[in-house]
């Protein structure tokens, strides 16, 4: 069958495992498996923005979703298998032990939410990002420079100091930090010390402060001054960090044997799912990507010499190397665009909850919101919400705001709310558009990808009108997958850049959404109006 090369793609509800012909393009399997322990609901609490993940979750979807894809091979097809390639959620930590060992992989911790990894979208290290953000404004260097000004509660440091700070039990045996995308290579490879672990380019500079201008991570003095629990710490990172085409080592034997693969099989270095989204979708300079799901992330990537010495303020970071090596990859989003849509659909069906056929009637809420919503007629008086319902990533991180509906009377239609919501959620896109835009950086098309972007074209149609762009949808369903595939590709050698592999690899785009002139004015106004919420909603906190 010639080279075959393996993306796995850990999103937020589950492991997807997609095997790819590193000759000729073709997706030969995919395997899904979700994450039981998080479908359960266990160790997480909505009400207080917790939301953890048990890594023996991430171990056990893991070899069920790889040995499902396998299985669909033809017999003998596996031994093609050159190289796999990871890509996790970000930022999503987990404290460790000095053998690198998760702490909720040990038996005394096992049921510890303290313990486990910290998923990208809890917000409970709000005062922990705000006290980074206070001393590394009065710091030299300040370490949130190139990560847009502002340390977002979502990252890496936040999460770490606030479990430590909460949960006194686990501090003796808690040594070290690390991201999910950097634990898994680790873990496949047995190069699991903390201190040799070889980590994402993607995550150290996006989420975790870590810059080469600065040295690498903050300084172990910095640390300490923020909290004397992270006294230590500096020491147990390396300040190198690699870039996803690099192969982080190969299968030990064991994970050969549990995977069903060979052990020669080269294992790259881990990436954030976004980045591998932007790279599976076909990123180049000057597109961006739209990773459209329960959030978003906006990726663009730019030639170094347009940067100069252009620090992009209000966004996720910018950093040499991240999506693609040799670019600067910069980063930004909404922290809720899908979830809003399901918190609509939960609150029009609580009470059908529990009752007998009543998931199947829940089942059809949002679809018939969307074809409701697509035959109203975009009027400037229409109700107008606010998007940040899990606070706001960018412009300006800000993880205390809250969303709001604004204009509704007696007489609005669940399906009036819905498109407000909807539109509220395409304002917040094209106001990261328009920010980057601001700051000099050229936008020249943007590509969609995500569920969402092949589920609903009713939202991705109001998108391309709200923003005022055609908006390519990428025909790979499995964006991510791919996107870490190719960096697995030419971490096996099959090619000799990402962009090379990217030429052989990226399917073509399965349509286009086109922005419709009727709706422009109009929409003009409603997004005046959508500004207006939101400086409404800044002073209501």
């Amino acid at each position: 069958m010639g080279k075959l090369v393996i993306g796995i793609d850990y999103g937020t509800d589950s492991c997807r495992a997609l095997i790819v012909n590193a000759e000729s393009g073709e997706e030969i399997a995919v395997s899904e498996s979700y994450y039981r322990r998080w479908r359960n609901g266990w160790y997480c609490d909505p009400s207080k923005n917790r939301y953890r993940q048990h890594p023996q979750d991430y171990i056990d979807s893991l070899e069920e979703a790889l040995r499902g894809a396998v299985s669909q091979l033809p017999a003998g097809a596996a031994e093609d298998i050159a190289a796999l390639g990871i890509d996790t959620t970000g930022s999503t930590p987990c404290l460790t032990d000095r053998s690198g060992t998760p702490l909720a992989l040990l038996p005394e911790y096992a049921e510890d939410p303290d313990a486990m990894f910290i998923l990208w979208k809890d917000h409970t290290s709000i005062r922990e990002a705000a006290e980074i953000n206070e001393l590394a404004h009065r710091w030299n260097p300040d370490f949130t420079a190139l990560s847009g000004g502002i340390y977002s509660s979502e990252w890496f440091w936040a999460k770490a100091l606030h479990a430590l700070r909460e949960n006194e039990s686990i501090r003796k045996d808690a040594y070290a930090i690390i991201e999910h995308c950097d634990w898994m290579p680790a873990l496949l490879t047995g190069r699991l010390r903390p201190e040799e672990v070889k980590r994402s380019r993607c995550a150290a500079g996006h989420k975790g402060m870590w810059a080469e201008e600065w040295g690498g991570y903050p300084s172990q003095e910095f640390l300490s001054r923020l909290d004397p629990l992270f006294d230590g710490f500096a020491g147990h990172l390396s300040n190198e960090t690699y870039t996803g085409d690099i192969p982080a080592g190969e299968l030990t034997q064991e994970w050969a044997e549990r995977l069903g693969l060979r052990k020669e099989i080269k294992v790259a270095v881990g990436i954030i799912d976004a980045h591998a989204g932007a790279v599976g979708a076909g990123i180049k300079a000057h597109t961006m990507v739209k990773i459209v799901g329960t959030s978003t992330c906006d990726i663009v990537v730019t030639p170094k010499e347009d940067m100069k010495e252009k620090f992009v303020p209000g966004i996720s970071g910018q950093v040499d190397g991240s999506v693609i090596p040799g670019y600067i990859g910069l980063e930004a989003g909404q922290s809720a665009f899908g979830d809003i849509y399901a918190w609509f659909k939960h609150l029009l069906s609580w009470t059908l909850q529990g009752v007998e056929a009543g998931e199947a009637l829940i089942s059809r809420i949002l679809p018939a919101l969307n074809e409701e919503a697509s035959k109203l007629t975009v009027m400037e008086n229409d109700p107008v919400a606010c998007d940040w319902f899990n606070g706001r990533r960018t412009p300006y991180a800000d993880q205390k705001l809250q969303g709001g509906l604004f204009g509704l009377t007696l007489g609005t239609t669940p399906a009036q709310i819905y498109k407000s919501l909807v539109e509220a959620t395409a304002f917040g896109s094209r106001a990261i558009m328009e920010h980057i835009e601001k700051e000099g950086i050229e936008i020249a098309e943007v590509i969609g990808v995500g569920g969402i972007s092949l589920k609903s074209p009713y939202v991705m149609q109001t998108l391309s009108d709200v923003m005022g762009v055609p908006i390519k949808i990428a025909a790979t369903q499995q964006a991510g997958a791919l996107g870490a595939a190719i960096g697995a590709s030419v971490a096996a050698g099959c090619f000799d850049s990402v962009q090379n592999a990217q030429k052989v690899l990226v399917q073509k785009h399965l349509t286009v959404y086109y922005p419709q002139d009727k709706h422009r004015k109009v929409y003009d106004v409603l997004y005046n109006r959508y500004l207006k919420a939101g400086i409404f909603m800044q002073d209501f906190r």
